[in-house]
């Protein structure tokens, strides 16, 4: 990554409505539609959406050499202290001139996460315990992915992610 290296100008009509102090740090535009990927301080704009995807609510970004491969994350129920979600199918975003946003996008996803243990629940399946770091909130944000096939709402498997939850905030 290019410290202090001036972004290439985005047309006007592509920019997307930042808020107050978030900036563009790198952008591509997209095979097959018409738009751009921009990536900015504070998360992601996907061509087509009038919001910004938060970094916190991308699990995992990778780079074959030619597409973006991003799998977001959907919330599936809010608990005391923590937050379930599940994934999203993978999006594919093909950028056949990337510039920066690749290495962009996997640093500032990969620095959103404060905490990740995957832990095995009693009678099978796992969960994984995640504290992320939100753009513009103090501290952190807990959430939970289970197993594919882990029953989230087995009242054995909520006790044990409770507690799991609470030993990690209690370790950070």
């Amino acid at each position: 990554m290019r410290m202090f290296r001036r972004v290439p100008q985005l047309a006007a009509d592509r920019r997307p409505p930042l808020e107050n102090g978030e900036r563009i740090l790198a952008w591509a535009p997209v095979d097959g539609v018409d738009g751009v990927v921009v990536v900015t301080n504070r998360g992601l704009w996907l061509p087509g959406r009038d919001a910004r995807v938060g970094y916190h609510a991308i699990h995992k970004a990778a780079w074959s050499g030619r597409s973006l491969e991003l799998t977001q994350g959907r919330i599936v129920e809010e608990r005391d202290t923590y937050t379930v979600v599940a994934d999203l199918p993978v999006e594919t975003l093909v950028l056949p001139e990337p510039d920066d946003v690749p290495v962009q996008v996997r640093a500032r996803v990969t620095r959103s996460v404060g905490y990740t243990v995957h832990y095995r629940l009693p009678g099978g399946g796992g969960v994984r315990v995640v504290a992320r770091h939100v753009s513009g909130v103090d501290g952190v944000t807990w959430t939970v992915r289970y197993d594919p096939g882990t029953d989230g709402d087995a009242p054995d498997v909520v006790e044990a992610t409770a507690s799991l939850v609470a030993q990690a905030r209690a370790a950070v």
